[in-house]
């Protein structure tokens, strides 16, 4: 098989000694990375020469958090993020219900709690403009769910309808459902209901969606934080159309439920040991998923200490819920993932790893630890002595989204969210990643957030705690080596290593030379998968 020579780049490792010229791909392989001479000689004379012209490369972008199905999904709803006020959203809401009146319901996502007068949605409001269907609104965090007069009719939610283990219906002051449906209220009604009417070709075209913009975005590699049949199948479906591959690495953790019921949540962990166990090429089932809190824009995410307006949220995994499922499935080995925003569900994450660890001895294990927006000053170091990784968002941290996160802890906790530092300098492992759709996929803006503590969506808003933001190698170091390691993939892929997978990113711009303002007008020009490229931006001239 004939090499491919990339050469004339500006190739930035995550590996000593940091920088080179050139790379020598072959059989899907990095054989060579250094100058561009010493590249010509070892990849010799019948080699095929991709001339890059002084264009930045990077290691493909690892997305080590997102939701594969639900973010094509989102790809395909109404927009609410940028809507930053009632009228905007009903309008936008308005005009979609009016662009396709035969569909049976309105969708839309990423709409932010500051964005309604007084933070507290009803579906009166979603009434005023769109009564004949339901209508079905995901909030940015995808915890809640904001809905309308006629889909509580279709959920068949009504006073007498119960709150579920781990959420909440909301209600007025009547006791009526008044349109939000928190935690897992959302998940158990309004997801179940639209899953159920999604047909495999909507979860096909959601798949597609996803392929299509993360391959655009020079990201290589997903983990999928909350998988399950449906996803499973859409996924082999996806393989199948291109002969048993995809054209991105997929791993993925089962997501499991508290039902409840020790033996009921045990019967979940042994399905995600039988599809660890099955080959798939391109997609592997690595471990679990348990969320064991909300978030703090809801006032849902467990805290040791009440929110602003006194309340708190009970966690959705008790400790002893959570220890006997941990412990099993580490035993298995397995890699847990556990979400915790609040500081207490941090606790109770570790505590229930250091369980696992006393009664299954020492062995090698890598679990995590997801988003960690607020925890304690003891927990990066708790989660350095276990081995446990810090699995942040950068793009949670965006100041144009803050003032509702830090209204509603309502004191000093604020000035420590988001605290990546914390994480490295006690010698955790961090990883970044977006967790896709709670905010946008793309990696450039994901990391200029990262290393600038600015926003990536509104440019009028000042650094939000820069004492947290990391070098911009560093940064991209999280969301390519360490999101690798992060799933224990360290000695596949992650790096522009020789004997890693040949799989890196193109960019136009240089943010090193220009600095990390050119991350918001940077574009990826070519994404290469395993040494094939799988995606070339339409006027790219590096070929």
């Amino acid at each position: 098989m004939t090499c491919t020579v990339y050469a004339h780049a500006r190739v930035f490792t995550a590996d000593e000694p940091g920088w080179a010229e050139a790379i020598v791909v072959d059989g899907g392989r990095i054989a060579f990375v250094g100058s561009d001479a010493e590249a010509a000689h070892v990849a010799g004379p019948d080699a095929q020469v991709v001339d890059l012209g002084g264009k930045v490369v990077v290691p493909g972008f690892i997305d080590a958090h997102t939701h594969l199905v639900m973010m094509g999904e989102a790809l395909g709803k109404v927009g609410l993020t940028d809507a930053r006020t009632l009228p905007e959203i009903q309008e936008r809401l308005r005009a979609a219900r009016e662009a396709d009146v035969a569909a049976p319901r309105v969708l839309g996502r990423g709409w932010l709690f500051d964005s309604v007068p007084g933070g507290a949605p009803t579906a009166a409001m979603l009434d005023a403009v769109v009564a004949d269907v339901p209508v079905y609104l995901d909030a940015n965090d995808y915890h809640s769910v904001w809905v309308n007069s006629a889909a509580l009719r279709e959920l068949g939610i009504d006073r007498r309808t119960p709150d579920p283990i781990g959420g909440r219906i909301g209600r007025d002051a009547d006791g009526e459902p008044d349109g939000m449906l928190y935690e897992t209220a959302a998940q158990q009604h309004a997801w179940t209901l639209l899953a159920d009417v999604a047909t495999d070709a909507d979860r096909d075209a959601a798949v597609e969606r996803t392929i299509a913009a993360y391959l655009e975005s020079g990201v290589t590699g997903v983990v999928d934080m909350a998988f399950d049949e449906l996803g499973l199948a859409a996924f082999d479906r996806a393989a199948e159309r291109r002969g048993g591959a995809l054209p991105i690495h997929v791993l993925a953790h089962w997501f499991i439920a508290n039902t409840g019921d020790d033996e009921q949540n045990l019967a979940q962990v042994a399905r995600a040991v039988e599809l660890a166990g099955v080959h798939r090429p391109w997609l592997r089932v690595v471990g679990i998923k348990l969320v064991l809190d909300g978030v703090i824009d809801a006032c849902t995410a467990a805290m040791r200490h009440p929110y602003a307006d006194g309340s708190n949220a009970e966690p959705i995994w008790p400790l002893e819920r959570l220890r006997p499922v941990v412990a099993v499935a580490d035993a298995a080995g397995l890699q847990i993932a556990m979400h915790a925003i609040g500081d207490l569900a941090s606790d109770i994450a570790l505590d229930a790893l250091e369980h696992a660890h006393s009664v299954n001895g020492e062995r090698p294990r890598r679990h995590r630890i997801e988003h960690l927006e607020y925890a304690a000053a003891e927990t990066a170091g708790r989660m350095a002595v276990l081995g446990v990784t810090a699995s942040m968002q950068p793009v949670h941290a965006d100041p144009a989204i803050w003032a509702n996160w830090a209204a509603m802890l309502g004191d000093e906790r604020a000035d420590r969210g988001f605290a990546w530092t914390e994480y490295r300098d006690a010698g955790a492992l961090l990883a970044f990643s977006t967790d896709a759709p709670t905010a946008p996929h793309e990696a450039l803006p994901n990391l200029y957030i990262a290393t600038t503590r600015r926003s990536a969506l509104d440019g009028s808003y000042p650094a939000n705690h820069p004492e947290y933001a990391v070098p911009l190698a560093d940064a991209v170091m999280h969301a390519t080596r360490d999101a690798a390691a992060s799933c224990l993939e360290e000695g596949e892929r992650g790096r522009i290593a020789v004997g890693l997978a040949a799989d890196f990113a193109v960019i136009d711009r240089d943010p090193f030379a220009e600095g990390p303002d050119a991350l918001l007008e940077a574009r990826v020009v070519r994404t290469v998968v395993a040494g094939n490229a799988v995606f070339e931006a339409a006027e790219a001239s590096v070929a």
